[in-house]
């Protein structure tokens, strides 16, 4: 029975790994189109505030919702997913050829 508990665990910390990996991509992905809009759009703050604001509430919602009642580490799974995936998107869409700059 002990066995089973912990393999069931096991199933849960790894689809939550998963779901921050998920919601990793849907943040950064969103702040790196955010910023490739920035130059074309009339009032940039407007746009990076909105952005902001819905990457934010959409990533608390699902850690909240992730955590449940006091599970800290199916939190800790899923922000480690959130991190790697972080560190896998900085290293795919990296530094692109830089804009010049105004002398």
């Amino acid at each position: 029975m002990n066995n089973f508990i912990n393999m069931n665990m096991a199933v849960i910390l790894a689809a939550d790994f998963f779901a921050g990996m998920v919601l990793g991509a849907f943040y950064f992905i969103g702040l790196w189109r955010t910023v490739r809009q920035l130059p074309s759009i009339k009032s940039p703050a407007y746009l990076l505030l909105g952005s902001l604001i819905l990457r934010m509430a959409v990533v608390m919602a699902v850690f909240y919702f992730i955590m449940g009642t006091g599970h800290w580490e199916r939190l800790a799974s899923a922000m480690l997913g959130f991190i790697i995936t972080k560190k896998i998107l900085t290293y795919r869409l990296g530094p692109q050829n830089a804009v010049e700059t105004v002398n």
